[in-house]
């Protein structure tokens, strides 16, 4: 109980030298000083449970050691969370193709090629998760008729009027302009497009209308990375 005791008042004390406003604490913020509030009660959780019966030494030592491990293991990610989704987000992104790989100084990102070596890019058109493919041969960004529903476009009022030449065949397309791409990150408004018709293209189309407003673009081997 006496253990119990003098972690409540750790909590207590470290709660009221935040709402004190008393500055760092031993080189941590007070935000970061809060964060680890609720690690100490989990502590003292466990502590309770630990000495609410008798153990024979050696098995007190034993948990108490494992507990230590769990404290610090979990201080550990804490510490290291921002470096922790950096290197989550890079492995999510190179076994799902089509998922930014965003780089953790920010300002350009990363897509692995698929296996028929196309770079899918999942973009955000106009807010909806829109699946296309990288297109340095197309003008402008191509959406298909149901990528383009699914946007909140009106697609019965547009006029399809522009030729376009696309995987079967040519067809014919409608010049939209998109509210919003977003690319990873990498957001441009207004953005110029064109809508085919339907079953006129399989893919929607990643083109120049948002390439060109980027600072570069590169391919090296399997990987693309886009610059802002």
């Amino acid at each position: 109980m006496l253990f119990i005791a003098f972690a409540i008042a750790i909590s207590v004390g470290l709660a009221l030298l935040i709402s004190a406003d008393a500055g760092s604490l031993v080189g941590l913020t007070q935000q970061q000083t809060g964060s680890l509030i609720p690690m100490v009660i989990l502590l003292v959780v466990f502590a309770g449970g630990m000495f609410a019966r008798r153990y024979r030494l050696s098995e007190l030592l034993g948990n108490l050691v494992l507990w230590i491990c769990v404290f610090s293991m979990a201080a550990l990610v804490y510490t290291y969370r921002d470096d922790l989704q950096d290197v989550a987000a890079r492995v999510f992104g190179e076994l799902i193709p089509g998922e930014a790989i965003v780089a953790s100084e920010g300002g350009s990102v990363r897509f692995r090629s698929g296996r028929d070596g196309h770079f899918q890019i999942n973009a955000g058109i106009n807010g909806t998760p829109v699946r296309t493919i990288f297109d340095t041969g197309a003008s402008a960004i191509v959406l298909t008729h149901d990528d383009a529903v699914a946007a909140g476009l009106d697609t019965d009022s547009l006029a399809y009027t522009v030729p376009v030449s696309t995987a079967n065949g040519t067809g014919r397309a409608a010049s939209v302009t998109l509210d919003e791409v977003d690319v990873g990150g990498i957001i441009r408004k207004r953005v110029r497009a064109f809508v085919a018709e339907t079953d006129a293209l399989e893919t929607s189309l990643l083109g120049m209308t948002f390439l060109r407003t980027l600072t570069g673009y590169s391919v090296s081997g399997s990987t693309l990375e886009l610059t802002d």
